[in-house]
């Protein structure tokens, strides 16, 4: 079987790695129409092209650390680069390709699969925001009281994100990657 295919033909890889990106792409997108449903009145968009949130309210999840409010982001991650969308749709495309190249690479190694499917995740859920609404829509905002220091509002892919490229940076400095393939292949 041509090794480009193997992946692909295994359950146990296309679970850990489509599985993952399934249910985190859906998390996402469950968690961002709730949050505005329940959470402002709607979306306006304004003269100039550019939206905004009318009759935001927020929810305090966790007094001090976690409060839900609800806005639009035209930009990229924590709002940087407000206008360039078709820029951050070709990069997260590249990223969907690059994502797939290396689960068709990892062999057997699940850990792996499975950061890379929280990854997947994370790219697919705010593409697709970027592609139907022109912006992003986020609605977590940590650390509340301390503005100055976190004032981003961020959703649930960024947080598949931030937290897979972590763990993928951990995964990388406990594990040799090449030979940790080379034993999974063998079992």
């Amino acid at each position: 079987m041509p090794s480009l295919t193997k992946n692909f033909l295994t359950p146990a890889s296309l679970a850990c790695f489509l599985l993952t990106a399934v249910i985190g792409f859906s998390l996402d997108q469950w968690s961002k129409v709730e949050a505005f449903h329940r959470l402002c009145s709607g979306i306006q968009i304004n003269s100039d092209g550019s939206a905004s949130v009318t009759g935001a309210r927020e929810y305090i999840f966790i007094p001090g650390l976690i409060n839900f409010s609800v806005v639009v982001n035209p930009g990229a991650v924590f709002g940087f680069g407000s206008g360039m969308q078709t820029l951050f749709k070709v990069v997260s495309i590249a990223a969907i390709l690059f994502i797939t190249f290396l689960f068709v690479n990892s062999g057997r190694q699940r850990i792996y699969q499975i950061l890379l499917g929280m990854l997947l995740a994370g790219v697919v859920g705010n593409l697709y925001d970027r592609v139907r609404f022109s912006y992003v829509r986020d609605m977590i905002h940590g650390l509340p009281h301390w503005p100055k220091l976190f004032p981003y509002i961020f959703n649930v892919a960024d947080t598949f994100l931030c937290t897979g490229v972590g763990l993928m940076i951990v995964y990388s400095l406990l594990t040799d990657p090449g030979r940790a393939k080379v034993a999974a292949e063998r079992t």
